[in-house]
């Protein structure tokens, strides 16, 4: 399966920052480098999180309570737990990685349109009687 296909815990979050779903963003990601950067990290992390379900899975099979105790190995479960602390390990080291591109990104607010509007002048002086100053427009 496609890395794009695997789940992770942080596609919703992805979906309501860039506004659609992770599979979409995919097909998107080349003009966007903070995107491209998500994706990448995204992708690594459902792997990992795909790493530390197989093993919490197989440490599960092997402790289930229909199984018998004569099947359990020290040694397995100490080699299992090494890998699920490298593994969850991983995975806090991506999510913090994520994060930190999704706090650099900015909200997904709609660009408003800007309009510049300059004051216009409606009225014209009048001279007043005995003013030498003012003096008619030529033309108006």
């Amino acid at each position: 399966m496609s890395v794009r296909r695997k789940p992770s815990s942080q596609d919703d979050r992805l979906a309501e920052l860039f506004g659609a779903r992770v599979n979409q963003l995919y097909r998107t990601a080349r003009a966007d480098a903070r995107l491209r950067r998500a994706l990448e990290l995204r992708s690594f992390l459902a792997l990992t999180e795909e790493q530390v379900a197989r093993v919490r899975d197989r440490v599960h099979a092997r402790t289930a309570p229909d199984r018998s105790m004569d099947e359990l190995s020290e040694e397995e479960l100490r080699m299992d737990a090494e890998w699920m602390k490298a593994a969850l390990s991983a995975r806090r080291d991506y999510l913090a990685a994520l994060d930190e591109v999704l706090r650099a990104e900015p909200s997904p607010e709609p660009a408003r349109p800007v309009t510049f509007t300059q004051p216009v002048i409606t009225a014209r002086t009048v001279p007043t009687p005995g003013d030498t100053t003012a003096h008619p427009a030529r033309g108006l």
